[in-house]
Formats: structure tokens, C-alpha cells, sequence
């Protein structure tokens, strides 16, 4: 036998593997998106597929205690808790890698404030309490 061929035919083969898990992998996370009713919201961008890694921002703790459980069985997605979001949201992980990179903690809370979800309280806002 040719070790030549067979290695050659090998690489084939394991590309096309690799190729269907991902196909599979994107059926999983389109799937849990829907679960999660991201499919029809309009800030949802369209090409999360695309993203070599997709970071979905959840409101509160108890929501994440409860999908946490899939973050094992789909690949390429990440979790994080903001608590200034008033809903989930999705986001390329690598926006947020350098978005956070080189930040604090303390600097990072101050930065979901306003961004990955956050939304800024403001005075016409029934959760805004203004200190006299």
C-alpha cells in the first residue's frame, strides 16, 4: 500500500467529518437561539454563523444557571451575566476579547453599563433613583 495515498485519502476524509460536525454544531446553535426567542428580533444580527466564537450575554444569574447546561453540548458559544441588560443579547467574542482586553474588573462592571447589552439608566427611567 501507498502511505502516501492513504494518508492523502485520511486528510480527506477527516476534513469531510469536520465539515459536517460543524454544519451540525450551526444547526445547534440556530436551534438554541430559537429556544431562546432570538430567531425574530431584529437586533439579532444575522451573520452570528460566521463568528469563530459567539458570546451570549445574559441578563441575570438565574438565566444562566439554566442554559448553562447546553454550553457543553454546543460548541462556540460563551456565556457571560450582565446585569445592566434588560435582555439576551449575542456578540462576537472577539469584539469582546478586545473590547475587555487589558481591563480591570472594577473597569470591565463600569463597561457593561453601557455596552454588551448594558443600557444606560437614564431620568425618565422608572429603575433611576436619583442620590440628593
Amino acid at each position: 500500500m501507498n502511505t502516501i495515498q492513504d494518508e492523502a485519502k485520511l486528510h480527506t476524509f477527516l476534513k469531510s467529518v469536520d465539515s459536517n460536525i460543524e454544519k451540525l454544531n450551526d444547526k445547534k446553535i440556530i436551534a438554541f437561539f430559537e429556544f431562546l426567542g432570538l430567531k425574530d428580533r431584529e437586533d439579532i444580527p444575522k451573520d452570528f454563523l460566521d463568528w469563530e466564537n459567539i458570546l451570549v450575554v445574559l441578563p441575570n444569574r438565574e438565566m444562566l444557571n439554566e442554559i448553562k447546561k447546553y454550553k457543553d453540548s454546543i460548541s462556540r458559544i460563551s456565556f457571560v451575566t450582565n446585569a445592566n441588560a434588560k435582555q439576551i443579547h449575542i456578540y462576537d467574542m472577539n469584539d469582546w476579547k478586545s473590547a475587555t482586553q487589558k481591563k480591570t474588573a472594577l473597569q470591565i462592571r463600569q463597561f457593561l453599563k453601557t455596552n454588551f447589552g448594558g443600557a444606560e439608566k437614564i431620568s425618565k427611567s422608572p429603575d433611576w433613583v436619583k442620590l440628593k
